[in-house]
């Protein structure tokens, strides 16, 4: 298709963005800003309305439709609409067929690829490492730039305490230190260097915000944070992602303490606006805006519609409550024009910054970079470095690969193309995947590769296959069991009451140990499972979350040991559903739970006089501890901490506190740790989480080395809400640096 540029004489709106204005004849500044007020002033008020509203390509059932509306200025943005020529030709239409000549935004999900898919970004937040993340968003947007999206409805920064929600799979945990540095890299991934780069997506942060938070896990659920708990915990990964350049924002399905978010001007005005400077613009996620009514919160779509305009949600995604009621509202004094100009003026802002209106089109050769392989290998990389080692009892891993006779490799999920790039993936295809039992029989050759898939799916119940499974066990040398959950079973919409391992995996599992030989078992899943039984019935666990298209070669590598695990937990792993929530930095209590004071529940006699047993907060079956801490993984070699030091026992309000330990190899293999840095505030204004992490460094350290790791403490760093104001107290705090939330060397300080 022959792409050609608008002639002047077409458009007025274009031309008064040429160099000179036609009413002053004065230099027009090219910026953002001022490019898009000169807009603003001629745009018709449908014109505005058709800025503040996205289209999904499935509202119109002809194509030629949705051309016209284009033409009329009837949509800002389009939804799921890609593909180089349908792209270039819409943008042509809106260029040179419509009024005024603005440009398309075209947004679709991309959460963890585009064609090359990447482990979920759950399992990318295990890798710990920011700057293989940054990459691998970075490969995202040019692959989906590739077709013509110039917007994606990333990065998902939820922070989330409960592993029921299934969209715990799009986040990055727990903790919200560890979710601000790796926003920080999604969104510098995304938008690249320079926004106008053909290549950069905007970003839009979601979902702003409390929707990790849904009662019971149950996805779209009402919401109760606390104002501390928001500002300490909750906003922290949203502002960070303001801070690295975010252009869009998304408010979220749910209500907050009983507003819902894209009706909610506490959040959206106030803080993001007002407190946060924010200037980019703020996209209703899809149908939350009338779903106010559903909420209980708008008697209808226009009462609605009134609600988000006045919190500020400039674009309605999908429905058209905006489209239908703006001008009713304005007429009845709902709504200002002040109001609409503002959020048009935001909408144009950001397509300025993005370039679209100097160069909107397409270059149809951008596509062959899609699958690159060095896309392929990075995706490698980044699936190695995000599975977690949980168990290796006598050192059941790495496998020798040139000493084995045969393995055995079963389950539902060796040879699943599909199940292992993850949820929430629309454009990664299964023929592209590289699956574990391809990667294996790579390696290894057909002949000493033993496979029986046994169960069909993961939550297959039928037995029919174990027979054959146990044979197989019994001819190979170790078997390799890979189990989990299908990618349908997390996601949005895709809630668990129980989350255990599904179908008749376990049963299999206890044939399988029955025979005797190694039980190596591969998990590859959307969410923290509560894997106890299965962890019993291993030798070794290796947790590969949804690895993405690379995940077998990766897997690989590991259980043969061409490299050693090196991820760390992002969330704590609870024993069972009854323990949601636990997280790490949890409060102490006034009666905190130690080994001397759980008394567990098969202890207790049944006979006994009306007491307090053990006068502590635990549970009576789960105990006080979690399956797994956060931060927990091991290696195939083993690191020695000491020497902790701090540059002063004493920290003064403007000044800096070092604190320093060795870390030393001290096993037979060159491998990463991952070294955290938490502190505890003894006492606070309100109380005070037992642990806060501040600080982590992905260090690699060949065998026998020694290194020094230091992580610089500032007071900022020290801050809390308490209710009324942010904070720096002071008084004694805890340090530690060590491998994980519940291990560490410890020190303290004073802070005057």
């Amino acid at each position: 298709m022959k792409l050609t540029r608008l002639p002047l004489v077409l458009s007025a709106g274009l031309l008064m963005l040429m160099t000179f204005s036609c009413d002053s004849g004065k230099t027009v500044p090219d910026s953002a800003e001022a490019r898009a007020d000169n807009l603003l002033e001629q745009m018709t008020l449908d014109e505005k309305i058709g800025q503040m509203s996205q289209l999904d390509l499935g509202y119109f059932m002809d194509p030629e439709q949705l051309k016209q509306a284009v033409r009329d200025g009837r949509c800002g943005s389009l939804l799921n609409f890609l593909g180089t020529e349908q792209v270039n030709e819409i943008q042509r239409i809106a260029l040179e067929e419509s009024r005024l000549g603005i440009p398309l935004i075209i947004g679709r999900d991309v959460i963890h690829g585009y064609r090359t898919i990447f482990p979920i970004p759950l399992g990318m937040a295990a890798s710990w490492n920011p700057e293989a993340v940054r990459q691998a968003f970075r490969i995202s947007a040019i692959e989906a730039s590739s077709d013509g999206i110039r917007w994606t409805f990333g990065p998902m920064i939820d922070i989330t305490w409960d592993p029921r929600w299934g969209r715990i799979a799009e986040g990055c945990g727990e903790d919200p230190f560890l979710a601000s540095t790796l926003a920080t890299a999604m969104v510098t991934g995304i938008q690249g260097d320079s926004l106008n780069d053909p290549t950069s997506l905007a970003a839009c942060a979601k979902h702003y915000v409390g929707y990790g938070f849904a009662e019971a896990g149950r996805d779209y659920n009402t919401t109760y944070i606390p104002e501390p708990l928001l500002r300490n915990v909750v906003l922290k990964p949203f502002l960070a992602a303001k801070e690295a350049g975010a252009q869009t924002f998304m408010s979220a399905f749910n209500d907050l303490n009983g507003i819902p978010t894209s009706g909610n001007q506490f959040t959206i005005k106030k803080i993001l606006r007002e407190e946060w400077g924010f200037d980019g613009f703020v996209v209703s996620d899809w149908a939350s805006v009338t779903q106010m009514v559903n909420h209980g919160f708008a008697e209808d779509d226009k009462h609605a519609a009134a609600i988000a305009i006045n919190a500020g949600v400039d674009m309605e995604m999908a429905t058209t409550s905006y489209y239908d009621n703006i001008k009713t509202l304005l007429d009845k004094k709902k709504i200002t024009m002040v109001q609409i100009d503002d959020a048009v003026r935001n909408i144009l802002r950001v397509k300025f910054r993005l370039g679209l209106f100097d160069n909107p089109y397409v270059n149809p050769e951008a596509r062959a970079k899609i699958l690159d392989p060095s896309f392929l290998e990075h995706s490698r990389t980044v699936a190695r470095q995000s599975a977690v080692l949980l168990k290796n009892e006598n050192a059941a891993l790495p496998l020798a690969a040139e000493k084995i006779s045969s393995v055995a490799v079963i389950g539902p999920l060796a040879d699943a193309p599909r199940d292992q790039l993850g949820t929430w993936c629309f454009d990664g295809r299964a023929e592209n995947s590289v699956t574990p039992l391809k990667a294996i029989r790579d390696l290894l050759g057909d002949q000493r590769v033993n496979y029986v898939q046994a169960l069909t799916y993961s939550r297959d119940r039928s037995k029919k296959d174990f027979a054959a499974a146990v044979v197989a066990a019994r001819r190979s040398d170790a078997v390799l069991f890979f189990g989990g959950e299908e990618w349908i079973l997390s996601g949005e919409a895709r809630s668990r009451g129980e989350i255990g391992v599904p179908g008749a995996q376990t049963e299999l599992l206890e044939a399988l140990a029955a025979t005797g030989k190694p039980i190596i078992l591969v998990i590859m899943a959307g969410r923290p499972l509560a894997i106890g039984r299965e962890l019993n019935l291993s030798d070794a666990v290796l947790y590969a979350w949804h690895g993405g298209t690379m995940a077998g070669p990766a897997i690989a590598d590991l259980l043969f040991g061409k490299e050693s695990p090196s991820g760390k937990l992002p969330v704590t792993f609870v024993k069972g559903a009854g323990q949601i929530p636990f997280y790490y930095y949890r409060k102490n209590t006034g009666r905190p739970a130690s080994a001397q004071s759980f008394t567990p529940v098969d202890s207790i006699s049944s006979v006994n006089p009306q007491i307090s047993i053990g006068d502590k907060s635990f549970h009576l079956d789960y105990g006080f501890t979690p399956l797994f801490p956060f931060g927990f993984g091991l290696s195939y070699t083993t690191f020695g901490y000491s020497d902790i030091e701090l540059s002063s026992q004493v920290m003064k309000m403007d000044g800096t506190l070092t604190v320093s330990a060795r870390v030393t190899n001290t096993g037979k293999m060159d491998a990463d740790e991952i070294v955290q840095f938490y502190v505890r505030d003894r006492v606070g204004s309100i109380t005070r989480p037992i642990k806060e992490l501040k600080g982590y460094n992905r260090l690699s350290i060949k065998k026998g080395e020694t290194v020094e790791v230091k992580f610089t403490l500032r007071a900022a760093d020290l801050a809390f809400f308490n209710g009324k104001e942010t904070v720096t107290e002071p008084g004694r705090f805890d340090v530690w640096i060590g491998p994980s939330s519940e291990e560490g060397l410890h020190s303290d300080f004073i802070l005057e």
